[in-house]
């Protein structure tokens, strides 16, 4: 049951009120960029909008079209038109934006909403970045009064060719545009938000001047209904893209609400949002609207100007409505340089530019990352992007992890610090004649590998008894509990004797199960470290033992 929380409404009013204002020329402008038109914009805007914040999970939260989807989709209705079976058939674009919904709706209904927040820093810094590069560089041709290809790379291509044929007023136009939205005095930015008036100012200069191309006709109304279409053709291309879709609408409207939570001093339920986002998204499809999550600036501008709860956002989405059915016909005047003046600022402002100012200072690899997902994002796409930096930045933490395991493990010298007077009595008597393997938490897949190699190592050094402490391991993994069996094996080998100790129920059970442990004698199992250096002191102080005779002739 959905709860309206009237307590604030004055400051809801008044927000979802300004909220809107800021929303509206971007919506048009993301609309424009998407490849749907302007009206599929204000549609996204409005239905998202709405139903995002009536069934979703962070309670100020403004949602509209942002730069992540808007790329996606643009990238979608470049692939269609390029393929002669599909060109021009944008109800699969609206069908794609249906399944990113229902996908979210599954992300939020399995609660995977708290595993979409583990994606690294650089990666999403990356991807972010490379985002508003592509808004940038696909906003470049209509800053110039041209009409550029939908693709990133024929995006590029293409500028030397609107270089060569630049439409003067288009570009004066336009660069006023990005000035103005930049500069707009802040004080009167509380009655007229400042791409508002960029786009009112471009606009009216426009109408006075003549010669910049303009978005012309609009439908107004409202929209009709767009039923799923599939086709074996097809299939493949919608799921992919609406899975991208869903995936960076997750991840963008989770990240607002963390800035909303912060300004808020409150906490937003993920997978509640998620469900939300997923019902917007779909419904924005179906009444062909584009595709929208949480947008970070106009859920600022809400907080700020007094919204705190889901009414904010359904009356920002009210207020488009309102426009849509009396404004259409006014918002056909306005210049496409305008909105890729305003589009262009979108794309700085994704851009991360905080991260990049202080990336060299950092880790170098972190840096490295981040600037191959950005690579990957602008050149190849999204998915790639972020599946190969997930993937790249999980590999480098578990070999740092793994470095650090292994140097724990042959910093034996350091069980002293430590250790109890007996232990440290033993341990004087015996010296490097017995190698104490501390593992320090869960043992990664990552140190597995060199386990074996440094075990056998210490073999080869002297080491007559090698002490296995697994009193602070929780559980092995596979590759964890096949390195203890490798272990084992090489010590009987070279007639070496292995003293586990302070192994948990759940490590037993998995040596057990893998019968990792079949090298080690069952009645060899110690409670503690100390128990376990007592029988080793034992069995190489018995005369007639193999360790007793390559102790006495050391």
């Amino acid at each position: 049951m959905i709860k309206l929380d009237t307590s604030h409404l004055r400051g809801d009013i008044y927000g979802g009120l300004t909220a809107g204002v800021v929303a509206l020329p971007l919506a048009l402008a993301m609309g424009v960029a998407s490849g749907l038109g302007p009206i599929a914009g204000l549609y996204g805007a409005i239905f998202v909008g709405f139903f995002a914040a009536l069934f979703g999970g962070t309670e100020p939260q403004i949602s509209g079209p942002t730069g992540p989807m808007t790329v996606v989709c643009a990238g979608l209705a470049a692939s269609i038109s390029a393929h002669p079976d599909l060109m021009g058939n944008t109800g699969l674009i609206f069908t794609a934006i249906m399944m990113a919904g229902l996908f979210q709706v599954a992300l939020g209904l399995f609660r995977l909403g708290e595993y979409i927040r583990l994606v690294p820093y650089p990666v999403i810094s990356g991807f972010m970045s490379g985002i508003g590069g592509i808004i940038i560089i696909l906003q470049i041709s209509p800053m110039l009064g041209h009409s550029a290809p939908a693709g990133t790379v024929d995006a590029l291509f293409y500028t030397p060719t609107a270089l060569l044929d630049i439409n003067v007023v288009a570009l004066i136009i336009g660069a006023m545009t990005l000035l103005i939205a930049y500069k707009w005095p802040g004080k009167l930015g509380k009655f007229v938000p400042g791409p508002l008036a960029a786009l009112i100012i471009g606009t009216l200069v426009s109408l006075l001047v003549g010669g910049a191309p303009i978005l012309g006709d609009i439908p107004s109304g409202l929209p009709q209904i767009h039923l799923p279409e599939f086709s074996t053709i097809s299939f493949f291309i919608v799921a992919e893209a609406a899975f991208v879709l869903a995936l960076l609408g997750s991840i963008d409207s989770l990240l607002t609400s963390l800035v909303s939570d912060n300004m808020t001093r409150s906490r937003h339920d993920s997978n509640k949002e998620l469900i939300g986002q997923g019902i917007g998204n779909a419904v924005a499809g179906l009444f062909g609207g584009a595709p929208g999550a949480g947008a970070t600036m106009r859920t600022v501008v809400n907080i700020r100007t007094g919204g705190r709860t889901r009414i904010s956002g359904m009356i920002h989405a009210l207020v488009l409505l309102g426009v849509v059915l009396g404004l259409g016909a006014y918002a056909s005047y306005i210049p496409n340089a305008v909105l890729a003046g305003i589009l262009i600022k979108v794309g700085l402002d994704i851009i991360d530019w905080n991260y990049i100012k202080n990336a060299h200072r950092g880790p170098r690899w972190d840096l490295a990352l981040m600037l191959i997902v950005v690579g990957l994002t602008i050149f190849v796409d999204l998915i790639t992007a972020v599946a190969a930096g997930v993937i790249l930045a999980s590999i480098a933490f578990v070999k740092q992890v793994a470095k650090d395991q292994m140097e724990r493990l042959q910093q034996t010298h350091m069980i002293r610090h430590n250790a109890s007077d007996r232990e440290i009595e033993i341990l004087d008597i015996l010296g490097d004649k017995v190698n104490i393997f501390d593992f320090a938490g869960p043992m990664s897949f990552g140190a597995a590998a060199d386990l074996g190699h440094h075990a056998r190592s210490q073999l080869e050094g002297g080491a007559l008894a090698i002490i296995l402490d697994f009193s602070r391991v929780p559980f092995l993994d596979v590759s964890a509990a096949l390195a203890i069996e490798t272990v084992a094996r090489d010590a009987a080998a070279s007639k070496r004797k292995v003293y586990p100790c302070g192994m948990s129920e759940a490590v037993e059970d998995t040596l057990s199960a893998l019968e990792a442990d079949k090298h080690i004698d069952p009645s060899n199992h110690y409670k503690t470290r100390e128990e376990a250096l007592e029988a080793a002191l034992a069995d190489l102080g018995n005369p007639g033992s193999t360790g007793f005779d390559k102790l006495a002739t050391a």
